[in-house]
């Protein structure tokens, strides 16, 4: 059998409402569909002045004392909610970290090649790892290592205004920072 390896978009999450028969509470207060206060009704009055207008009762907000009810089209409201919902998806970014490999031994048109690529995820709006391993005789030379760092921020901060989140620290063969882009 063959797996899909596609990644299928989720469904927008929507909260579930109430509507007519299924509110429970005794008494609601109910809004009209421009969200002006009505009153409070108890639930079958409700249920019928909304018939009366051949539209939906909706429970709007059921931990309110007592419940919010609206009189409205129910489907209307679901694609409004649907549309909001996929709006915000939209607008959303998650800021992933995106790593740069550098070397001690790295040329200058090479260091301005990753530094480009560093502004590029940094506008962005992802982090940006920078990462040294260190080979041989090259642990012998941390401070190297770190004026090389030191470098690329320096780099890097003439083209995008940048700071450290993590300065650089070694850890075993490595030489680690992680670099942010100020706003």
């Amino acid at each position: 059998m063959r797996i899909s390896r596609k990644k299928r978009p989720d469904k927008p999450i929507i909260p579930q409402y109430r509507l007519n028969d299924r509110i429970t509470a005794p008494e609601l207060r109910v809004l009209d569909g421009e969200g002006k206060n009505i009153g409070v009704f108890s639930t079958s009055e409700a249920l019928a002045m909304a018939r009366a207008q051949e539209m939906d009762l909706v429970e709007i907000n059921p931990k309110a004392e007592p419940p919010v009810a609206q009189i409205l089209e129910y489907g209307h409201f679901k694609y409004q909610k649907e549309k909001e919902i996929r709006k915000q998806k939209i607008n959303s970014h998650v800021s992933d970290i995106k790593g740069i490999r550098i070397s001690i031994r790295i040329s200058d048109h090479d260091l301005e090649i990753r530094t480009n690529q560093a502004k590029k995820f940094l506008e962005r709006g992802d982090k940006v790892k920078v990462e040294m391993i260190l080979r041989d005789r090259e642990n012998a030379k941390i401070g190297l290592a770190f004026e090389v760092i030191a470098a690329f921020f320096a780099k890097l901060n003439s083209l995008i205004p940048v700071r450290y989140e993590q300065t650089a620290t070694r850890q075993g063969n490595k030489v680690t920072a992680i670099v942010i882009r100020t706003t």
